[in-house]
């Protein structure tokens, strides 16, 4: 059973927690603005010397969310608690295919992903090694058919996925995601390696995990929740984001149920 969190708030069960994986857009942000409740959840955790990562599925490295977090109005006590899902991508290309030439299929804002092998990028996607996916282009934002002709003849070659979410919301436009156009592939037979929320990489990454009780916080039952349930962490569901209709319309627990996921604890947003 899923425990409602809104009228006690995050305060009643924050001691029972050394360590707190918290989501970034959909949580602390909109894409647009900060959520200030949410900011203040972050202040309270740092008073009680509480462990947290600001987890996100951002396809850039730490210091470019940092950067945007502080446009945003973010403290840099907070921001220093980042970690992206780019820089865990970028540390595993930078061990395995330092030299190796890709064809990056994505938004030109992404560029700081590859910054250190940039001369690596290739501009025909025919003479490459590998596919480096961190979202979509800016002029074929909407339409997930012109990737599938675009790789229907280079499912040979391995893509690498620095996002594997499929939607997100900015503000109230929905957008689709890295992780839609690497399920066009998978779904055409090609290899996909993915880093960010909910393979278990980008958390071992973030901080010494070990021997720690932790609650992984995020809107997005397909990452958030179902990494904290791969990794047996517990589970607190904001469900303003992602999922809100569907919630309004069936409920969290058939929700959860439909989604093969188990949610500990849910809020309608993150609040102390």
């Amino acid at each position: 059973m899923t425990k409602n969190l809104d009228y006690e708030g995050l305060q009643a069960i924050a001691e029972n927690y050394d360590l707190f994986y918290i989501d970034l857009w959909g949580v602390v942000h909109n894409g647009i603005k900060l959520h200030e409740k949410a900011i203040f959840v972050l202040k309270e955790l740092l008073k009680l010397n509480k462990k947290f990562i600001l987890l996100t599925n951002a396809p850039r490295p730490n210091e470019t969310t940092k950067i945007i977090l502080e446009k945003m109005g973010m403290d840099k006590a907070l921001r220093e608690h980042v970690y992206t899902s780019g820089e865990a991508s970028i540390n595993y290309l930078k061990k395995f295919h330092y030299s190796d030439k890709f064809f990056h299929i994505g938004p030109s804002k992404d560029s700081d992903l590859f910054k250190n092998f940039k001369d690596n990028q290739s501009r025909s996607i025919n003479d490459i090694q590998y596919l480096l996916c961190s979202g979509l282009f800016d002029d074929h934002d909407k339409d997930l058919n012109y990737y599938k002709k675009l790789l229907e003849n280079h499912t040979s070659k391995k893509m690498i996925c620095t996002n594997p979410d499929l939607i997100v919301d900015r503000g109230t436009t929905r957008e689709l995601c890295a992780g839609s156009v690497a399920m066009v592939f998978e779904k055409m037979g090609g290899e996909v390696v993915y880093f960010g929320k909910p393979f278990a990489e980008v958390y071992n990454q973030s901080i010494d995990n070990r021997n720690k009780k932790i609650l992984s916080i995020g809107d997005n039952l397909n990452t958030d929740i179902k990494g904290a349930n791969l990794l047996n962490y517990d589970s607190l569901l904001i469900s303003n984001g992602i999922h809100r209709n569907e919630i309004m319309d069936q409920g969290i627990e058939q929700i959860a149920k439909e989604y093969e996921t188990v949610v500990n604890y849910i809020q309608s947003d993150l609040k102390w």
